[in-house]
Order: C-alpha cells, then sequence, then structure tokens
C-alpha cells in the first residue's frame, strides 16, 4: 500500500475536492432551487399549504422536514457500525464511494419530481440526504490522516472554502436555466428547478472521482481478516468506544456540539422556506441571499481558522454560538427583506466558522496514534445526525401545531444556549489540562 505524508499540498486540495463536489447538493437541494420549487408546487388555493403523502396529510414543510430527519435517524443508527466494518474490513473508500453514488444518483431521480409524483420526489429527497450523509462522515474521518494537529484547522477551513466555491459554482449553471429558460426554449415552468437536480447528481459525481484516486485506502483491523461480518463489527466499535470513554475532552465537546449543531443545521435546512412563507421574497431574491450566504462563509471558515490559532478553538466556538442565539432571537422579528439580507450575511459568517472550527477542534481531539478514524469520527457524525433529526421534529412538530414557522425558529435559540453553556465545561477542563502540564 502505498504510504502518504500527511500535510501534502496535493493530497489536501484532492480531499478538498470532495467538499467542492457534494456541497451543490446542499445548496441546491437543502438551500435554494429545491425549497423554492417544492414550497411552490406544494401550494394550494383549496388546501393552503397541506399535502396529500400516502394518504397523510401534513403540512408541506413539516413534510420535508420530517422526511430528512428520518433519512438522518436511519444514518444515525447505521453509522457506527458501517464506519466500524469499515475500519475492521479496510473498506473506508467503499463505502465513500457507495453514499456518494446514492445521493448522486438519487438527486438525479428527482428530475422526475411533480406534484403528481410527491411520494417520489420525497424518497429521492431522503435518499440524497443519505449518500450525502455518508460521503461526508467518511470524508471527515480522512482530516487526521492527511493533516497534522496544527495544520488542521487550516485544512478543514480549506476543505470548506473549496465547498463553498464549488456550490457556488454550479448554483450559478443553474441559475442560467431558472432565470433564462426562454434562452433554451423551454416553456414548462418546473423544468428548470428539475434540470438544476439533474446537475448536481452529475457534479457530484464527476468532481468526486478527484478524492476517490488519490485518497488512500486504509488497513484492515490486524486479525480481523479470517473474522466473522458481525464479529469484526463488534470488535471495532467495543474498542473505538472504550477509546473514546478514556478521552475526557471528547466526552466533554460532543454534548455541546450535539446542541448548538441542533440549531445550526436545522436553521440552514429550513431557511429559503422561512423567507418564501414568512416574507414572500420570491424565488430570485430567495435565492440571491442563499447564495450570499455561501460566499460569505467562504471567508468566516479562514477567519474563525486565524482567530482560533491566536484565541483557542473553544473560546472562539463559545463567542460563535452567542450570536447565533442573537440570529435566532431577531429571526422572529424579521418583517422585510433588507432584514433578511442583513441575517443571511451573518448566517454566512458564522456558518463557515463553525462547521469549519467544529470539525478540526474534533480532529484534534483525537490522539494522533489512532488509524481507525472513520469510527472515531462516526461518533462526531451521528451526534450532528441525532442533532439535526431532533431539532428538524421539534421545527417541524412546533409549525405543525401552531401553524406559524416563526415560532419554531425562536425556539432553535433554545439549543444554542445549552451548546453555550456546555462549551464553557469544555473550556474549563482545557484550561485543568494546561495546569496540569505546567505542573
Amino acid at each position: 500500500m502505498k504510504v502518504f505524508k500527511k500535510n501534502d499540498k496535493r493530497l489536501i486540495r484532492s480531499w478538498s475536492m470532495f467538499d467542492w463536489a457534494n456541497s451543490a447538493y446542499n445548496l441546491v437541494i437543502n438551500s435554494t432551487i429545491f425549497p423554492v420549487y417544492y414550497t411552490a408546487i406544494t401550494a394550494n388555493k383549496d388546501t393552503g399549504d397541506t399535502v396529500s403523502f400516502f394518504g397523510i396529510e401534513l403540512v408541506n414543510t413539516a413534510l420535508s422536514n420530517f422526511s430528512l430527519s428520518i433519512a438522518y435517524l436511519l444514518m444515525a443508527l447505521g453509522l457506527p457500525f458501517i464506519s466500524a466494518y469499515s475500519d475492521a474490513a479496510g473498506k473506508r473508500k467503499f463505502f465513500m464511494k457507495l453514499f456518494t453514488y446514492v445521493g448522486a444518483f438519487a438527486c438525479m431521480g428527482m428530475f422526475f419530481f411533480k406534484l403528481e409524483t410527491l411520494e417520489w420526489g420525497i424518497v429521492c429527497f431522503a435518499l440524497a440526504a443519505i449518500g450525502y450523509i455518508g460521503g461526508v462522515a467518511f470524508n471527515n474521518s480522512y482530516l487526521p490522516i492527511i493533516a497534522t494537529p496544527d495544520q488542521q484547522d487550516r485544512v478543514s477551513a480549506q476543505g470548506f472554502a473549496y465547498g463553498y466555491v464549488g456550490c457556488v459554482t454550479l448554483q450559478l449553471i443553474c441559475f442560467v436555466f431558472v432565470f433564462k429558460p426562454e434562452w433554451f426554449g423551454i416553456v414548462d415552468p418546473s423544468l428548470p428547478a428539475r434540470i438544476s437536480f439533474l446537475l448536481v447528481g452529475l457534479w457530484w459525481i464527476l468532481f468526486a472521482q478527484i478524492p476517490f484516486r488519490y485518497l488512500p485506502k486504509n488497513r484492515p483491523t490486524i486479525g480481523s481478516e479470517k473474522m466473522p461480518f458481525f464479529q469484526k463489527v463488534k470488535n471495532e466499535f467495543n474498542t473505538v468506544l472504550a477509546e473514546i470513554k478514556k478521552i475526557e475532552a471528547i466526552r466533554r465537546f460532543l454534548p455541546a456540539y450535539f446542541f448548538y449543531a441542533m440549531g445550526v443545521q436545522t436553521l440552514l435546512i429550513v431557511a429559503a422556506a422561512f423567507g418564501e412563507k414568512e416574507l414572500q421574497l420570491g424565488s430570485s431574491k430567495l435565492i440571491a441571499s442563499i447564495l450570499l450566504i455561501q460566499i460569505v462563509a467562504i471567508g468566516g471558515a479562514y477567519i474563525m481558522s486565524v482567530l482560533a490559532k491566536r484565541f483557542g478553538n473553544i473560546k472562539v466556538l463559545i463567542v460563535v454560538v452567542f450570536f447565533w442565539v442573537m440570529i435566532c432571537c431577531f429571526s422572529y422579528f424579521l418583517n422585510n427583506e433588507y432584514q433578511f439580507y442583513g441575517m443571511a450575511f451573518a448566517v454566512g459568517l458564522l456558518m463557515g466558522g463553525i462547521q469549519s472550527l467544529s470539525r478540526s477542534t474534533y480532529s484534534r481531539l483525537i490522539p494522533e496514534h489512532i488509524e481507525d478514524t472513520t469510527s472515531f469520527f462516526s461518533f462526531y457524525d451521528v451526534t450532528e445526525k441525532i442533532a439535526i433529526v431532533v431539532g428538524l421534529f421539534t421545527f417541524a412538530f412546533i409549525e405543525q401545531i401552531t401553524h406559524n414557522i416563526r415560532y419554531s425558529a425562536l425556539f432553535l435559540s433554545v439549543f444554542f444556549l445549552i451548546g453555550f453553556f456546555l462549551l464553557f465545561r469544555v473550556l474549563k477542563f482545557n484550561k485543568l489540562q494546561i495546569i496540569q502540564n505546567n505542573k
């Protein structure tokens, strides 16, 4: 097996291209064109915002949030065992490819999503999420393998920056179809959005070939080659779980991450639907504002990386989470498009920072001698996915019973506040560690 050196620039660029490839899903499907398209085709003069899904009457945005939360729940339950097997059997890259193809082909399948094929569209929507979640989990696990701890903040920021640039590039291509359909003789108003879904899948598969070619495979765990499948999974899972229990910093960080990730990820997913339902911004203004978030996030990722180097990761995260609390409270009182643009700018700046810094912070908590990083990172990814499940269900449930999405957005501040206070536990532990090391 070929030996790779950490901090190799070519390898890091190749790894970053996976963020470039799959971030198009996050922008086009999760944040911009799909939410606007979905909200538009499911609105009805007679039934309002209620749709029938396999005979069950649901609020349209509640349905999409429920479907996403189910996808995240399935992955949260399965990822630890899939990751354990991938480490034991040396199949990290195999599963990274598998989830990528599932997600990409599901996006292509959404080309056939119309109101009359609602069930098909929602199933593809959920499968795309499963593919994205799995691919990101395995990609994240490469971070401690390709970069030394002192470089992981910068490398993580570079990955997110590549992702933001990549998704904005494809978004601009999609804009040509969405805003200028007459250039292509398109008369079906649903076709530009559906072409965008198809392009996301193609983009995802095409650029993922770069990391697939250069990222190294992992070695099977010694002694597990002839072991039965379930025994491999059980042994690897128990080994990693025992290691994590010994690392106090990880045991303190993950609960804090759970709560503030619950707020961040839910807010990013529902932002477009919020703007459309409450402010009636229209597709062009709404998509432009989400695009603004992605552009500003590039700078946010690098700014937080620099600040973390000077003040420390946890201190910067505490400040960032506090500002997220303010954003949730402010969202309740939004009443015009200019306020929404201002909030979009703030969200972009903080989003780039908190996502990049959270990933690198966890990576730095993993001991350098650990090789089974996929299993270690599965606990990080599962924490995030369960957080999204709880966040989306909470958001959808509050909207379902109140029929007011503003109450849902306001309630997210509770999750941020809990994460804010739990981060102080991590900070206190870090200070104790410094004192003990100086004795």
